[in-house]
């Protein structure tokens, strides 16, 4: 049996050949960079796929005939053909609990560097400048309000840390999931009343652009935005609007969309915008346990049985 891995980035891949060796499979590492042809050529003879950001195609899975499960580096899979998939019964399965405290831990050093001024204060010492004054407004963190879109792990880690920040009201929307007594709030309520907006949704035609234009028009002036989740969720030339007019403190964004970002676009040119490279999931231990655990779901998947974390379920027989 063959895995394909379509996307490289890792150090080495030792780990998933010692864990699919168990099952009489091999891996073979075909790296697609994000096209779609490369990624039909490349798993044409795959009994299962790892992938990162290349995109599985309906039309690259119809040309895998022994194809049996697609497993994604990470949690979000809407570069991944689900139905497509699931017609054929091909499992399709993601990582969710890897990386948790590294992304929680990214998304308070984002609204800290934001909200603290890092870069605009570390930019303007560089310039030899030095002025221990009010030359710009900052807000203290305690007593204000966190609102969560999205109630997964990292965000319930995220409020872990914000509470040890002194934060007296948490908010969340998430129609989806089990919420604390009092935090249960609608997506215009979170929006009007938080202090600090932090987004753990995953990017579906629902949710692409849930803070469009309307929405920031409804945050308070001193309001920060914080994304580590999908560049989508976030319509970018509203923010952008949004922040040039002043209607809002500031941004700290790990995801856009696309990305990379185009050089004109106008994020990159905003001084309380700040940007990291899609690089919050990352730490030595995260990589480590993500390689294991999704090599783990393809020995399960190769091995006749439905993975832990399936994500296109179809009814069972």
């Amino acid at each position: 049996m063959r895995v394909v891995i379509v996307d490289d980035g890792y150090d080495d891949y030792d780990t998933e050949r010692s864990i699919v060796a168990a099952v009489g499979a091999d891996i073979a590492l075909r790296p697609c960079r994000g096209e779609p042809d490369a990624v039909a050529d490349a798993i044409r003879d795959a009994d299962a796929v790892l992938v990162r950001e290349s995109p599985l195609t309906a039309s690259a899975i119809a040309g895998a005939p022994k194809l049996k499960g697609i497993v994604r580096y990470g949690i979000g899979v809407d570069n991944i053909d689900g139905q497509a998939a699931a017609r054929r019964h091909i499992y399709v399965a993601n990582v969710p609990d890897y990386g948790t405290e590294d992304v929680a831990d990214h998304a308070m050093a984002l609204l800290l560097a934001v909200a603290r001024r890092v870069l605009t204060r570390d930019a303007f010492v560089r310039r030899g400048g030095w002025y221990s004054g009010t030359g710009e407004d900052m807000y203290r963190l305690a007593g204000k309000t966190l609102g969560l879109i999205g109630y997964g792990r990292i965000a319930q880690a995220l409020e872990r840390r914000m509470r040890g920040f002194g934060v007296e009201r948490v908010l969340v929307y998430d129609p989806h999931a089990s919420l604390p007594s009092g935090a249960a709030a609608s997506l215009e309520e979170v929006c009007r009343e938080a202090d600090y907006i932090s987004l753990h949704a995953p990017l579906t035609p629902e949710t692409r652009h849930i803070l469009d234009a309307d929405r920031l028009r409804l945050m308070k002036r001193t309001a920060i935005i914080v994304n580590t989740s999908r560049g989508g969720l976030v319509d970018e030339a509203a923010l952008a609007a949004a922040m040039g007019e002043g209607r809002l403190f500031g941004a700290g964004l790990d995801v856009l969309d696309p990305e990379p970002p185009s050089p004109d676009n106008p994020l990159l040119k905003l001084p309380s915008v700040v940007l990291s490279d899609h690089t919050a999931w990352y730490s030595a231990e995260s990589v480590a346990e993500l390689q294991r655990k999704a090599a783990e779901e393809v020995v399960r998947i190769l091995s006749g049985k439905p993975p832990v974390h399936w994500v296109n379920r179809w009814p069972e027989v």
